[in-house]
């Protein structure tokens, strides 16, 4: 599926709004990760159980806003956006969120963005 951060797509025609997407997970943050985090603080130094655990949310996020928009009857999710915020001093909110769409292509390049795809055109 097509999911890109900008409001339209370059070569292809948007033929139906299939409305906002979104996915969201709340994770709760490690005691010791954070005990950890708080030493790198201090020495510097990247917090690398921190960041895959944000990656690891992202992908999730992603992969939950993409059945959504699937749901809906969308191929393609345009002004897609991450927010992340804090929930006290353990949790973690992740939420991607865009609008889904239906996308045909328009351009001879973005056909074959669409063969490569697998959208059998």
């Amino acid at each position: 599926m097509l999911v890109t951060t900008t409001n339209d797509l370059p070569g292809w025609e948007i033929t139906k709004v299939c409305g906002e997407v979104f996915g969201l997970t709340v994770r709760s943050r490690n005691a010791f990760s954070q005990m950890g985090s708080g030493f790198k603080s201090v020495f510097g130094g990247e917090l690398k159980g921190m960041t895959k655990n944000l990656s690891d949310s992202r992908m999730e996020v992603m992969n939950r806003m993409l059945e959504e928009a699937r749901a809906k009857g969308g191929n393609a999710v345009v002004a897609m956006r991450f927010d992340t915020s804090e929930m006290g001093d353990t949790w973690t909110e992740i939420c991607a969120y865009g609008t889904a769409v239906v996308a045909v292509p328009v351009t001879d390049a973005a056909k074959e963005s669409a063969r490569e795809l697998g959208y059998g055109v």
